[in-house]
């Protein structure tokens, strides 16, 4: 036994991350007692003409650039196959896939097989943007890498501790039994955060993963009790192109006066919505904060909205949790955006969440620490290879 699992620490595994457009991957071998990064990179732009791939280094030198090249995810990955081949490093034994939203009865992060497949398809109505390219991208790589164990990570695992109080929406019981439920997303890089502080995590705690997508979790000794998404990745906090939470009349009205279809509705709520609704299509960030300190009455508007909708949460939470030890950001805009970080605390200081110069400092009760999704799927797939190896 020992001498399987030593061969198993010894064996690559790569990590896909894949968006309609993009694709983020790492590879990871064993070293020490966690997983270390080989070489990681991106493919933006799929399929259209500004395309790149960029492979780097663990220590972020440039080891390949190319533009215009990316046709498909297919190509992407072909590219990829082939860097890996060229930097000898061998075939690797596991790829991890991320998955948003794996449906009701996917979970846990387990091995891809025809069953898990299947109740992929199957779950596709959950999170119709996202479902269908990581199918897409694991039917492709299972080309590709044939030789390799693949496995499916859930961002809706580590919500899998929620309380029925938290899980369950006020409808008819029917629904919850059908899957209509609070499943809550993020979960990998909420998992991260965890594996990164250790035993620094206090018992209350509440993380806020901000980026185009945002949300924010309660963790009562590091399990999930509640968070601001929902059934799907739209609901919670309003963020870049996603409206968050509405009231359902707004729906309705939509229906009924514009009688816009589901298509008609999933394409206002996620792509049209949100910081981009208040900004007249703006949602970047910074670009939003630019526009904002030049006096831009719409731009300073978004800004308010969203700081006040995580800090809302946020309180919120601390009265769930009778208090808050420490609160975490993290997300492209969590962790670089120190104007985000000083609105969002404003008010939160008869808690004693107050900002500190040094964001990284373990003393602080607020903290911004950069998120591992990569590397999290890398330790679960290790984890599932050990199991399997007995």
């Amino acid at each position: 036994m020992h001498n399987r699992h030593t061969a198993a620490e010894q064996q690559t595994i790569l990590v896909l991350n894949s968006g309609s457009s993009s694709l983020k991957f790492g590879l990871f071998a064993h070293s020490g007692d966690d997983e270390s990064l080989l070489l990681e990179g991106s493919a933006e732009g799929i399929g259209r003409d500004d395309g790149s791939l960029r492979i780097r280094s663990p220590d972020g030198g440039v080891l390949i650039r190319q533009e215009h090249v990316l046709e498909s995810q297919t190509d992407a990955l072909q590219k990829l196959s082939q860097v890996l081949a060229q930097q000898h490093h061998a075939t690797p034994a596991a790829v991890g896939h991320r998955v948003v939203h794996g449906g009701p009865h996917l979970r846990t992060h387990q091995r891809l097989t025809p069953e898990v497949r299947r109740r992929l398809q199957e779950a596709v109505h959950f999170a119709p943007l996202h479902i269908p390219p990581a199918l897409a991208l694991i039917d492709e790589a299972t080309k590709i890498f044939g030789d390799a164990t693949h496995f499916a990570c859930f961002d809706t695992a580590f919500h899998a501790t929620l309380p029925p109080r938290a899980a369950q929406l006020a409808l008819p019981r029917r629904y919850a039994q059908a899957g209509v439920m609070r499943y809550g997303f993020h979960g990998l890089s909420y998992e991260s955060l965890v594996t990164q502080l250790g035993a620094q995590l206090p018992s209350r705690a509440v993380f806020a993963h901000l980026g185009n997508g945002s949300s924010v979790c309660a963790l009562r000794d590091g399990r999930s009790v509640d968070t601001s998404m929902g059934l799907t990745p739209t609901g919670g906090v309003p963020m870049g192109t996603r409206c968050g939470d509405l009231d359902p009349g707004v729906l309705l009205y939509l229906m009924r006066v514009e009688k816009l279809d589901a298509d008609a509705l999933e394409t206002l709520l996620n792509r049209h919505s949100g910081l981009a609704g208040y900004a007249d299509g703006e949602s970047d960030m910074q670009a939003l904060e630019k526009r904002a300190a030049a006096g831009d009455a719409n731009a300073a508007l978004a800004l308010d909205v969203f700081a006040s909708a995580v800090r809302k949460t946020i309180g919120g939470y601390a009265a769930l949790l009778g208090g808050i030890d420490l609160l975490v950001f993290t997300g492209g805009i969590g962790e670089h955006s120190a104007e985000i970080r000083r609105r969002v605390c404003e008010g939160l200081a008869f808690m004693g969440l107050t900002l500190s110069d040094a964001t990284d400092d373990p003393a602080s009760k607020v903290r911004a620490l950069h998120t591992e999704e990569e590397k999290q799927i890398a330790r679960h797939c290790r984890a599932l290879l050990h199991a399997e190896a007995g």
